[in-house]
């Protein structure tokens, strides 16, 4: 069973907060793609609505939107994730990964659409407590 690292980012504060998926939230998890929305409840966050906005693999790979599947492949790219041009017109062939979360994925970067009925510091807060 894949275990992720969930880096949830608040759009209200600018502050991320790292939580770790395992079990059964984990596998629940696998086939989702970059842009879809998922339950809060996966990441001990009720009530909250989150993005997928992207991940990287256990290589450091990063996950790029419209690139299907969970494969790795070689792309010609000029901008966006995984390539930043320094002068306009500049592309290279980058080893990058599908929006699809799969197996090889270690880390999974959420934005929070839709906020639940606790602030999101008070979850976190909960969340250490207990452990």
């Amino acid at each position: 069973m894949a275990d992720f690292r969930a880096v949830i980012s608040d759009p209200k504060n600018g502050r991320a907060y790292p939580r770790e998926v395992e079990g059964h939230y984990a596998g629940a998890l696998m086939g989702k793609r970059v842009g879809e929305e998922v339950d809060g409840i996966f990441f001990d966050l009720p009530g909250y609505k989150l993005v997928l906005t992207g991940g990287s693999d256990k290589d450091g790979v990063p996950m790029r939107p419209g690139l299907p599947g969970p494969r790795r492949k070689r792309i010609l790219v000029a901008g966006g994730p995984g390539f930043r041009s320094h002068k306009g017109g500049l592309r290279r062939r980058k080893t990058l990964r599908g929006d699809t979360v799969g197996p090889d994925t270690v880390q999974l970067n959420l934005k929070i659409v839709t906020f639940g009925p606790k602030s999101i510091e008070d979850a976190f807060k909960e969340k250490v407590e207990t452990e």
